[in-house]
């Protein structure tokens, strides 16, 4: 089943992270790109799960703007998801370094029958921080990522690898493979179900203690593909499958998680 919901904040982080754009060159550092005189204006729809572990699916979509470019790995700064904007500030043979920030997903208590009663759960934003390193075609990360704002849902800690290559003239692809760890804090907001909240759930879900560990492995595809001089498709898909505690959460209805998104933006000069 498909609704369509407005999240205005989520939704625009979610475009630009499915959105393989460099908004930064190499070329020095404190460089954000914004001196790019070519940019690209247009919008994303996309189909994600309407919660973390939900079978239901919702589709958003929004506008978006921002400098020109498929991101080929020299950019300083960096979109891998939501909560995964990433700010390369350290760099020394091979390995880099930085902060990142993004948005996590609330998630409300009439997303599907069995929340019912278990109360809402508030996104907000995230911060932290990256390392990997860079030595050839196979590019290892480790990042962490936690909410500072609205509800204090913890920490996750996601480790891969990413890999870029040419499908095509002026087509690549990037590919990432990963896992991500969750704290006891984030798997008691999003996995957990209280006495208090066993007691309120009109779906009567028993009482569950979800404890800190890997919680899903993810693999991800994303590309830009040339239509003309100034028009360009954008394609992202991403499988993750929970698994530890957070597969055996009541809240849970299907383990398997996909997101797939669609664009198309067009490419204009402002000099």
């Amino acid at each position: 089943m498909l609704s369509v919901r407005s999240k205005a904040v989520a939704s625009a982080l979610v475009v630009f992270a499915a959105t393989p754009v460099s908004f930064a060159s190499a070329g020095g550092f404190g460089d954000l790109g914004l001196g790019n005189t070519d940019w690209q204006v247009g919008g994303f729809v996309f189909v994600a799960p309407k919660y973390e572990g939900a079978k239901e699916y919702e589709v958003r979509g929004a506008p978006f703007i921002a400098p020109t470019g498929l991101d080929n790995g020299t950019s300083r700064v960096q979109f891998r998801g939501p909560d995964d904007l990433r700010f390369r500030v350290l760099e020394f043979s091979g390995f880099e370094a930085g902060p990142l920030v993004g948005w996590r997903f609330d998630r409300d208590d009439n997303d599907a029958a069995r929340l019912r009663g278990l109360g809402d759960v508030d996104g907000g934003v995230v911060a932290g921080g990256y390392v990997a390193y860079r030595g050839g075609p196979v590019t290892p990360f480790v990042s962490y990522h936690h909410q500072v704002s609205g509800d204090d849902t913890g920490g996750l800690i996601r480790f891969g690898a990413e890999a870029r290559a040419p499908l095509a003239s002026g087509i690549f692809v990037l590919a990432t493979l990963g896992a991500s760890y969750a704290d006891d804090e984030y798997m008691d907001a999003y996995f957990s179900v209280t006495p208090g909240q066993s007691a309120a759930s009109v779906a009567g879900l028993a009482v569950y203690d979800a404890e800190a560990g890997i919680k899903d492995v993810y693999f991800g595809l994303t590309t830009d593909v040339p239509l003309s001089d100034v028009w360009t498709l954008k394609l992202s898909g991403r499988y993750s499958r929970l698994v530890g505690d957070a597969s055996d959460s009541p809240i849970v209805e299907d383990e398997n998680q996909f997101f797939g998104g669609l664009g198309l933006s067009y490419r204009f000069n402002i000099d």
